[in-house]
């Protein structure tokens, strides 16, 4: 019996134990997408507990919890920390196979030193462990974030933000760790929500201009998107419930936003057509300015209308959606081909059985000189486990490189998340060593380390142009 978490944890074979250990674990950071606060960065907050920086936001514990019968006062309510804590630990105890039970462990050990496994009846001296630990220096989120090695992370910003913390760390010399904005339009396209009137006040006042139509709209972004730009921006990012609709022309385009200017409802019809056309507009700029477009797709948001009235979106009501019509997904992409408009792409399902469909997807669109224009995303979500990943980075070596994938992202809005790239290291070393282990791969160490480089980190520095130097 193997020693729980040791150091060949999810490592079954002598050539996944060597990747790992000599190549993958010595690898920086590269965290491209996740949804951590650039002011705690900034202000180098110290969390005074471990139920603040662990369950705060948290929606994936919180799932658990509810499922775990855990009254809502614990997860999302103003119970004490204390008592918050208790109930994931309890939880805990119920997670065998969850990812969750591996993280939390991970996280434990590489942050605070405690080797033990937390459960309902460890749960006290974990908690005095962890918040003493978190009252010294080195525990402030800038450290935390130095003491991961990250060298460059983008955090998701609207189009309206002002930026201004990143501002202020671009200017802060003692803090090395590139902070980089990535623009998140949703806000932008979404039509039909009932603040978009006041949306549009807003964004009209950060690019300095009034929007009165269409024309407008577009100008304003393409201003907040030179703002961007100037604060390191190389990437968007979309969340999509659709990927293609017949779109409108620039002319239906006008009149179905001034008929919201005006108050009036529009159909279902009218925005698909709308927002499909905002999509093409936004691809054609994302690829005249080299960013990469993010597609996150195959989710059914906010599905418990009571606890959305209650706490609102982001907190553990969502799931995952049917497979996306593949017509819908290279429509898109053909449209913005035939414009020589389609800029470098990555396309993220959250459901599984869109892996070997957006494998085959992405090699129709491939596009010389350029190594791997259009990619899969990593596995997201509910995925974002180790059978997930397995599966992802199966199908994609079955149907494309393999040695292109731009690897992982944490996704998160946690400073102690950054172990979910050890537990994805592991996983794909474990992957490739029992393929050179079942004579599928030659073992070759120069071609298998330059490959677990790449795909850990210098395939995503290439990829995205950071200023960055590769590993």
């Amino acid at each position: 019996m193997k020693p729980f978490l040791d150091g060949n944890f999810l490592l079954d074979t002598p050539a996944a134990q060597e990747l790992y250990h000599q190549t993958a674990a010595q690898m920086p950071i590269l965290d491209y997408h996740c949804h951590i606060d650039p002011q705690e960065i900034y202000q180098d907050r110290q969390f005074e507990t471990i139920t603040q920086v662990w369950l705060g936001g948290d929606h994936y514990k919180w799932r658990q919890m509810r499922s775990n019968g855990v009254e809502e006062a614990y997860i999302t309510g103003d119970a004490p920390d204390r008592e918050k804590f208790q109930k994931w630990a309890e939880t805990l105890d119920r997670a065998i196979g969850n990812p969750l039970f591996h993280w939390s462990h991970l996280e434990l050990r590489r942050f605070f030193g405690y080797t033990g496994v937390l459960g309902a009846e460890t749960a006290q001296e974990v908690w005095e462990l962890c918040n003493q630990k978190l009252r010294e220096p080195d525990m402030s989120v800038r450290n935390l974030i130095l003491r991961s090695h990250v060298t460059l992370l983008c955090t998701t910003d609207d189009p309206a933000d002002d930026l201004k913390w990143h501002r202020l760390l671009k200017e802060d010399r003692s803090f090395p760790v590139q902070v980089l904005p990535a623009w998140r339009p949703d806000k932008a396209m979404g039509l039909e929500k009932p603040g978009y009137l006041d949306y549009l006040a807003q964004l009209g006042e950060a690019a300095g201009r009034k929007i009165a139509s269409f024309e407008d709209w577009k100008a304003a972004l393409r201003t907040r998107m030179d703002y961007f730009a100037a604060l390191g921006c190389r990437l968007s990012d979309h969340g999509l419930e659709y990927l293609m609709y017949a779109p409108a022309t620039e002319e239906e385009a006008g009149a179905i936003f001034a008929k919201r200017l005006k108050g009036q409802t529009v159909s279902r019809e009218e925005e698909l057509r709308f927002k499909t056309a905002c999509l093409l507009f936004l691809g054609g700029e994302y690829a005249q300015r080299g960013w990469a477009m993010q597609l996150h797709f195959g989710v059914i948001r906010d599905n418990n209308s009571a606890m959305f009235q209650q706490v609102g979106p982001d907190t553990g009501f969502d799931a995952m959606g049917p497979c996306a019509p593949a017509e819908q997904a290279l429509g898109l992409l053909n449209a913005l081909s035939s414009r020589n408009a389609l800029p470098k792409t990555i396309l993220y399902s959250l459901n599984p059985g869109d892996d070997p469909v957006i494998g085959a997807m992405i090699g129709c669109f491939q596009d010389a000189p350029a190594v791997g224009k259009v990619q899969q995303g990593a596995a997201w979500w509910f995925n974002d486990h180790k059978e997930g990943m397995r599966r992802q980075m199966t199908s994609l070596a079955n149907l494309g490189l393999l040695g292109n994938f731009l690897g992982m992202l944490t996704d998160s809005r946690s400073f102690l998340s950054y172990p979910r790239h050890e537990y994805f290291r592991r996983v794909f070393c474990g992957l490739i060593g029992g393929w050179v282990e079942n004579g599928e791969y030659p073992y070759n160490p120069a071609k298998l380390t330059r490959l677990v480089k790449d795909v850990c980190y210098n395939n995503a520095v290439r990829y995205f142009g950071f200023p960055l130097e590769e590993a």
